[in-house]
């Protein structure tokens, strides 16, 4: 077996205090033999084996024999055989076994110093050797202690198994040695019989490189490179990623999601990208090319409901004292979306800052070059804006449970493109605000105690809130503006999920504003209870909301829905949550989500939930995790559609710990109803969990 080595320390040092003992000590003038139980040591280096050799005349070479140990501190290398000089630290050794953990080595021989030492006719391991673990066989690795490895004429595999050539490969030991790999298999009757696999190698410090690859019987051959990179202590200067497949699919393709055929020639790149260019300059970006809409949702199903609109973006943000500076940039490199682009947006932030007698102010200037192509023709969009925004607030707060806050601000926005008659020099419009934010906190504290529950005693905190807004001129010049930035409608409502920002210097739908006379009143409600942890833990929190419009805009009414969200946590093995909007004018429940989970630790859990959206959605969902044993998972996840009367998607599956080191899924899938994925799958995939 191997012995695994805590520290990156010299394994020779320099001659010290020397001594030599054993059962048997036999000496003449020109050496010394230490036989049985034999031990040397120099104040730093200890060497043990069955028999040691000492030249009497120099007092520098040491040979050793049978069982050989040599321990430098923490570190360790076995031999069956050693030549150690003490001058300079060099060695020669025969059948070797050495390493700093999780990698270890193993040769025919070695030989090298303190900082390097080569074996030949080797075998490395991440992790202990056994018959899962990742390993390289080569005809030489020069191994450098606490530092890396390279090897020449290598062969990687796992376990006994050998099947990737590499003819060089440097490692860095801090590092693992393979980034990622997967490899699935099975059958769906959308793709038939598939495999597909990915993998990721070391190609340069805080770099790795690889490909993805599915081969599927009825599509033909995906392929594309892939990559992972990272800069920086616990990545933090640089991380990101790219990945991509490309395949001439030669199955049934169906229909875009604009309803036009899917060409044979299909693709996708997808990428991310962080870094901190300074301490106070960040870049981030974000790539999403797909040659046609269903391409992830076709190969890639899980990525597809995880990002089903493509989002492709660059942004470089300055943090100042108490503002931000950024430039952003949005763009449209798939033809079936229409994208709001930015080509780019300079913004301006100024925090609500302090002038002076208690009044803040707050201010944001940007300016855009906005586009928008429709994928399907029509008339094309363009803009260049200006647009400011500055407001001065005063909060007085009398005492600790009431605050007050009156808002004034002012919003100049001026288009230099206009809709309809041109108008010379563009358009300006300029909008006012008044309005105010109060808040009104309240507590109560209560002597209850249940042992069952783990409560210990209870605190209730309610907070109401208003917040007015008067924009009474937000819709003018509405004739004049390239409506590019406008209002999310859904089936032709405003009435979204979720309140939408109030005030002036919310908005995002900046070209499509409408006059505001509104008041929001919210109730905050949250029940504590003492934790040893943490000081108090949440037992409940209900919030609700509402508008009351004095001036309608379009499809508003007088009141809005109303919003309510609670969670609901009496027991650490118990969680409900839920959110509803209601219509009060009829007492109609227009969405309603909830979810109930039950679990202990790690051994089970188990949720039940429902999505209702009326006229459209009424779905079911079960989804249950049993740890069987250290080895085995299963699991289970139904979806039921009670509109239609059916099961959408069936899953069940088992999943497997090999080793600690490859976690492998086996999941069986069926669906009903239309769908591109087909109604049946067969899966069976392998991750990597120890490496």
């Amino acid at each position: 077996m191997f012995l695994a080595c805590a520290a990156a320390l010299p394994l020779f040092a320099q001659p010290g205090q020397f001594d030599l003992t054993a059962d048997k000590m036999d000496a003449n003038d020109i050496t010394s033999r230490a036989i049985g139980h034999a031990r040397m040591s120099d104040g730093r280096v200890v060497v043990t084996a069955d028999e040691i050799l000492l030249d009497n005349q120099s007092r520098n070479v040491i040979t050793a024999h049978g069982h050989v140990v040599v321990t430098r501190g923490a570190i360790r290398l076995l031999a069956d055989q050693l030549v150690y000089r003490r001058n300079d630290g060099s060695f020669n050794a025969e059948h070797v076994r050495l390493g700093v953990f999780p990698y270890y080595v193993a040769g025919e021989s070695a030989a090298g110093t303190a900082a390097e030492i080569t074996v030949n006719h080797a075998t490395v391991s991440y992790g202990e050797p056994g018959p899962w673990q990742p390993a390289i066989t080569a005809e030489k690795i020069v191994y450098s202690p606490g530092q890396r490895l390279r090897t020449e004429k290598s062969t990687l595999g796992i376990g006994e198994s050998r099947f990737l050539p590499l003819p060089k490969l440097t490692q860095e030991l801090h590092d693992p040695l393979v980034t990622d790999v997967a490899v699935s298999g099975g059958f769906t009757s959308a793709l038939g019989a598939y495999v597909e696999a990915g993998l990721h190698l070391q190609a340069a410090p805080g770099m790795q490189l690889g490909a993805d690859v599915g081969l599927y019987t009825k599509r033909g051959l995906m392929f594309g490179p892939a990559g992972t990179y990272t800069r920086g202590p616990e990545d933090s200067d640089m991380s990101g990623y790219f990945r991509t497949g490309f395949i001439n699919d030669h199955g049934n393709k169906l229909t875009d999601v604009l309803g036009r055929p899917v060409s044979a020639n299909r693709g996708f790149v997808e990428g991310q990208h962080a870094q901190r260019l300074t301490d106070n300059l960040s870049l981030s970006a974000q790539v999403n090319w797909w040659k046609d809409s269903e391409i992830l949702r076709d190969f890639r199903p899980r990525d597809f409901f995880r990002v089903q609109e493509p989002d492709t973006f660059v942004e470089t943000t300055y943090t100042g004292q108490n503002y931000f500076l950024s430039a952003f940039a949005r763009f449209r490199p798939n033809t079936f979306e229409s994208v709001q682009e930015r080509l780019p947006e300079l913004r301006f932030d100024l925090l609500p800052t302090t002038i002076g007698a208690g009044f803040l102010e707050r201010f944001n200037a940007s300016a855009a070059v906005l586009r928008e192509i429709p994928p399907l023709g029509g008339p094309r969009l363009q803009s260049d804006r200006f647009d400011a925004y500055y407001a001065l607030s005063r909060p007085i707060a009398p005492t600790d449970w009431f605050a007050f806050a009156p808002v004034a601000g002012a919003r100049i926005t001026h288009y230099a493109d206009t809709t309809g008659a041109a108008i010379a020099g563009g358009y300006t419009r300029t909008l006012g605000e008044l309005g105010f934010d109060a808040a009104l906190h309240t507590s109560g504290t209560f002597d209850y105690k249940n042992a069952l529950w783990d409560i210990n005693g209870l605190r209730h905190l309610f907070t109401p809130r208003l917040s007015y807004r008067y924009i009474p001129e937000a819709a003018k010049g509405r004739n004049q503006i390239p409506q590019i930035d406008r209002q999310v409608q859904i089936n032709g409502t405003t009435d979204l999920p979720y309140l939408q920002p109030l005030g002036l210097g919310e908005p995002r739908n900046l070209d499509d504003l409408h006059a505001t006379n509104t008041l929001r009143l919210s109730l905050d409600n949250t029940l504590q209870t003492r934790d040893a942890t943490y000081g108090s833990r949440d037992l409940l929190t209900l919030n609700v909301a509402a508008d009351f419009h004095f001036t309608r805009g379009p499809g508003e009414r007088d009141v809005s829905e109303v919003h309510t969200e609670a969670a609901f946590a009496p027991a650490r093995w118990l969680q409900v949550d839920s959110y509803s909007r209601l219509t009060p004018q009829t007492a109609t429940m227009q969405e309603f989500n909830s979810g109930l989970t039950l679990h202990d630790g790690t051994a089970w859990s188990l949720r039940f939930s429902n999505n209702f959206l009326r006229t459209q959605i009424q779905d079911y969902h079960i989804e249950g995790r049993a740890r069987i044993n250290e080895r085995y998972t299963a699991l289970a996840r139904l979806s039921y559609d009670a509109r239609a009367h059916r099961f959408n998607q069936q899953t069940y599956g088992l999943v497997q710990n090999l080793g600690d080191t490859w976690r492998v899924s086996y999941d069986v899938n069926f669906s009903s109803g239309p769908s591109r994925e087909g109604h049946f799958g067969l899966n069976v995939q392998i991750e990597t969990i120890g490496f």
